[in-house]
């Protein structure tokens, strides 16, 4: 296997022409090193899979270079050095298991019994030995996903295209899926980009996160660190925290709405503000003591996790608040009952935007 790096310069893509253009990605720098596992992740239509699409060399861009091993993508063909695995197998069903996983090697030059051992080497690491005289369609979506693995990993590829490969299983099986190919990607030595609309599914595989939204990356990073500090709510929902965009006057930051959140030390300038749901107290009456951060809101929804529950309330900061049943009850909590929240000035984390 060759060395693996995929290098995105100043890319640009744009579908369709004159007054229907319409731009899917724009102004993209990524490398890649060897041996990294990468989630592209982000909101629908953001440009995850057309980003894909452009390193796997299945289009083209409008702007910009692609490079896999420092060959230019979209000016020669690359020498078919990666694999892709996409949300449905695509396996032939009138060839076996073993048939569907040499068939990439067939336009190698491996004599037919060594593409028959590297089919049920590859096969066994997907712990699929004893079916390769199987069909496709005598097997479960999982074990047909992992069939699609192996014939990808058959060829050696110095980069894995894994285009949402567990959004087509049930949603029964998933979980279990995905720590199979955890388990199974974990010798994989090369570049591994995912694309997934899934946040436990981009944190629990990968070992860096690439956020995109509106064809543009917003953030990078390992999944602690980008959690961490969201930039976007989109990131702020993956963290499941309190977003807030401000700018700091010292000790308070305001808001375009004019509404002002205190929070020591919040420096002068346009900050981010993060506040987590636990740290939202809810009161039925305007709250005594000393808290500096006290508005009134309308509770918007009430969503149970596992054995929290999540309030939304509308006002002049938007929040979410995490409470316990209990305390639902006690509140007699509904859907446009009126409602306080306090925050505590120093459980307001600030950075800059």
């Amino acid at each position: 296997m060759t060395d693996s790096v995929v290098r995105v310069r100043g890319v640009d893509k744009v579908f369709g022409a004159g007054a229907d253009k319409t731009p899917a990605l724009q102004t993209i720098d990524l490398e890649i090193p060897k041996g990294a596992f990468v989630s592209l992740i982000g909101p629908s239509g953001c440009g995850k899979s057309t980003l894909l699409r452009l390193i796997g060399d299945l289009t083209q861009p409008s702007a910009g270079t692609v490079e896999v091993n420092g060959k230019t993508a979209h000016r020669a063909r690359l020498d078919r050095d990666y694999g892709m695995v996409f949300q449905a197998p695509v396996l032939f069903d009138w060839r076996t298991v073993q048939g569907n996983v040499e068939l990439p090697l067939e336009v190698s030059a491996r004599s037919r019994s060594a593409r028959a051992d590297r089919a049920r080497a590859m096969l066994a690491l997907v712990e699929l030995t004893g079916f390769e005289r199987r069909y496709p369609w005598q097997l479960s979506g999982g074990m047909q996903q992992r069939v699609a693995l192996a014939r990808s990993l058959a060829i050696e590829p110095s980069v894995l295209l894994l285009d949402e490969p567990l959004s087509a299983l049930d949603v029964t099986i998933r979980p279990e899926v995905r720590r199979e190919l955890s388990r199974q990607l974990a010798s994989f030595r090369g570049v591994r980009l995912l694309v997934t609309h899934d946040p436990v599914e981009a944190i629990a595989l990968a070992d860096r996160l690439v956020v995109l939204e509106n064809g543009r990356i917003v953030q990078s990073g390992t999944p602690e660190e980008v959690t961490a500090r969201p930039r976007s709510r989109f990131v702020a929902d993956l963290a499941g925290v309190n977003l807030l965009r401000g700018k700091s006057h010292g000790d308070h930051i305001k808001l375009a709405n004019g509404a002002s959140i205190a929070a020591p030390d919040a420096g002068e300038g346009d900050v981010f503000a993060v506040i987590h749901p636990r740290a939202v107290a809810l009161f039925l009456v305007r709250p005594d003591g000393t808290p500096r951060n006290v508005w009134q809101g309308e509770t918007e929804s009430i969503d149970l996790h596992g054995e929290r529950v999540r309030v939304r309330v509308s006002g002049p900061v938007p929040l979410v608040a995490e409470v316990t049943p209990s305390a639902v009850r006690a509140l007699h909590l509904t859907a446009g009952a009126p409602v306080w929240i306090a925050v505590k000035a120093t459980e307001v984390s600030v950075y800059p935007a």
